[in-house]
């Protein structure tokens, strides 16, 4: 099982990524217990799905504490198990750090992002950081939580803060905001949504595809004429990220006008 994912990426930089997810399958199924991951970025997440659909395997779910987490968990689990069964443990897999500052401080998502780095902390610990009016919710694993929460309180620019640790259930109802557009392309191909999307030329499209800087649901794809599917996100390094909500109608040219969605 996994050979050809570690043939695949034997001599990648996700060579350590596919290691840990033979180990995290095989535990699961061998202890007959739910297992899960750290946060994963995009990319990580990408490639460990077209690895288990490869495998037929279907007893796994992703989750961030948040619908459209940008960063989440890989949970895998026995056969046996429904869905809603492991839900029910999600309260043991992730926690919430709720930073509540004084109303004389207002901070921006990079300086509660330094001061998590500043506690030595590596970024797949926890997950994503949600700015709210009084300050910020922090999506963590849960045997990180108390360490961090202690950490942050230590540190100057938190000493009058409030920190407290709840259950990610407590988080704040932050639904991930995007803003609709449309375009105008001349076939469903990759080049033509990257050249519209990123405002450039097609040659500059074809220069961020084949460059590396274009993904599609997660994987780096290198093909200008890679056809694009509805519901398909798709991520222009420095530009954003987008999602693909369908045709609205033909032009009289013969061309698609399409519905789109910018995450904000």
């Amino acid at each position: 099982m996994f050979e050809r994912a570690k043939e695949r990426y034997k001599n990648s930089e996700f060579k350590i990524l596919i290691a840990k997810l033979v180990d995290l399958y095989t535990f699961c199924k061998t202890k007959n217990k739910i297992m899960y991951t750290d946060f994963l970025q995009e990319t990580e997440r990408g490639i460990i799905e077209k690895v288990l659909q490869e495998e037929h395997i279907t007893n796994y779910m992703f989750w961030g504490g948040r619908q459209n987490a940008d960063r989440e968990i890989l949970i895998v689990y026995p056969e046996k198990f429904s869905k809603d069964m492991v839900q029910k443990n999600f309260h043991k897999m992730i926690n919430l750090i709720r930073i509540t500052l004084p109303n004389y401080i207002k901070y921006e998502h990079r300086e509660f992002l330094s001061g998590m780095m500043k506690l030595g902390i590596k970024r797949e610990k926890f997950g994503d950081i949600l700015i709210t009016e009084d300050g910020a919710d922090i999506i963590t694993l849960c045997e990180m939580a108390d360490y961090l929460a202690k950490g942050l309180q230590a540190l100057t620019r938190f000493k009058k803060a409030e920190i407290t640790i709840l259950d990610i259930e407590s988080l704040r109802n932050q639904e991930t905001e995007f803003k609709t557009f449309y375009i105008i392309v001349s076939s469903l191909r990759l080049d033509n949504f990257v050249s519209e999307l990123a405002k450039c030329s097609r040659t500059k499209a074809e220069t961020f595809i084949t460059g590396g800087s274009v993904l599609i649901n997660g994987i780096h794809v290198f093909k200008n004429a890679q056809k694009i599917s509805l519901t398909d996100k798709i991520t222009i390094r420095g530009k954003g990220k987008f999602i693909f909500d369908g045709i609205e109608r033909e032009t009289h040219s013969g061309k698609y006008l399409v519905k789109m969605r910018k995450y904000q």
